[in-house]
């Protein structure tokens, strides 16, 4: 039977349950990534530059779970783990359409992560606040310039030569 943490502190049961709810957006965006990563190492598709990516994409989504899991155990809550969605696709037909479905998911990471910031707000938490300004508000935005940008230059560059090109001169040498 579970008891209230001892370590527990101006930690609302709704900073509790939405920090759950963002171990599970983390998680499926690193399901999603991988799925990504994976595909583009596919014989026929060929792409390493993008699989190196959506690799480091992947298991940087899988940190920031662990990160929310970590803080979570340090607030006095409780992790519950929930079924996490499979990727709502498994094949792209680019490099683009990967990247286009990329940004759109950071942007439902990032939106996410403003909803949690809300509650800290609404139940008066500046230790959480701090916590998602600090780890990952910024990192963000950041990550959707970033996409923004590779889409951008993948565009220019097009399909077949241009994509191969594009994975080979700039996605190879993404971290």
């Amino acid at each position: 039977m579970a008891t209230v943490s001892q370590c527990r502190q101006n930690f609302d049961q709704r900073s509790e349950a939405a920090i759950n709810k963002q171990i599970n957006m983390e998680l499926f965006a690193s399901y999603t990534y991988q799925a990504m990563a994976y595909h583009f190492s596919r014989d026929d598709v060929a792409l390493p530059g993008f699989h190196k990516y959506f690799k480091h994409q992947s298991d940087e989504e899988r940190e920031h779970s662990e990160k929310f899991m970590k803080y979570q155990n340090s607030r006095g809550g409780r992790i519950v783990f929930q079924t996490v969605n499979k990727p709502s696709k498994l094949e792209w037909a680019s490099g683009i359409e990967a990247l286009e479905d990329a940004l759109s998911l950071e942007r439902q990471v990032n939106e996410s992560l403003l909803q949690l910031h809300k509650i800290a707000d609404e139940v008066n938490d500046p230790h959480l606040q701090d916590f998602l300004e600090g780890e990952f508000l910024t990192e963000q935005v950041e990550a959707i310039k970033e996409i923004g940008d590779l889409l951008t230059q993948a565009k220019r560059c097009g399909t077949g030569l241009g994509e191969y090109q594009f994975d080979q001169l700039t996605m190879q040498k993404k971290d």
